[in-house]
């Protein structure tokens, strides 16, 4: 788990990286939570997401959004992180240009971030989207959402309302060609206290349902 730096939009962006280890390994990248209330790569659930791909053979790519630990640059509303974002993924796939498929995953503000960046990403097959902050900020830029994913939330969300990311399922739901699970964690808060171990299996059985070739979903 090298550290490594890539270049981006406002300098130096501080990552980690899992190389692929075989030939046409799959890529993902997960995004941390929101920078000004502590957010980073470090933070416990990015790093489980991104221990759960390494583990299912991907090369994995964290990494700090700008303002963030050795990251130049600062906050910038979403607009600069997202161009993190897209710039961080092109460092992965110049790296590793035969992957067979690429997904984004992302905690809270790093969910907006990466719903975002499959929308200019067609090659994105997958996300798995946590505690998605759809009472925050707009959601509608998903018209439609490009390719199927599952979104998870704890039932007793103090941050994000539990009605709100319900809405938001129910919108994609929807919308044809794609497949959208949904999982509500019963009495987990937005951070997982208590539910940690609910919320990585649900991330596990999601991953592993869609990484098994008899899956309908491509």
């Amino acid at each position: 788990m090298p550290a490594i730096a890539i270049p981006g939009p406002e300098g130096r962006i501080e990552a980690r990286f899992s190389p692929p280890p075989r030939p046409r390994a799959p890529v993902a990248m997960i995004l941390h939570p929101h920078p000004q209330a502590g957010g980073t790569m470090n933070d416990r659930i990015t790093q489980a997401m991104y221990k759960i791909f390494v583990a299912r053979g991907f090369a994995v790519l964290r990494f700090n959004f700008r303002g963030v630990g050795r990251s130049e640059g600062e906050f910038d509303n979403g607009i600069g992180e997202l161009s993190d974002a897209a710039a961080a993924l092109d460092w992965v796939q110049a790296f590793h240009p035969e992957a067979s498929s690429t997904w984004i995953a992302g905690f809270s503000f790093g969910a907006w971030i990466g719903m975002q960046l499959l929308m200019r990403r067609p090659e994105v097959r997958g996300f798995i989207s946590v505690s998605p902050p759809a009472n925050m900020y707009d959601f509608s830029f998903l018209a439609p959402c490009p390719s199927s994913g599952i979104i998870i939330h704890g039932a007793q969300d103090e941050v994000v309302s539990p009605n709100s990311v319900q809405k938001l399922v129910d919108k994609l739901r929807t919308q044809k060609h794609i497949t959208i699970h949904h999982d509500e964690i019963p009495r987990a808060n937005h951070f997982y206290e208590n539910e940690m171990e609910l919320l990585l299996a649900s991330v596990e059985n999601y991953l592993d349902m869609r990484l098994d070739p008899a899956c309908p979903i491509k």
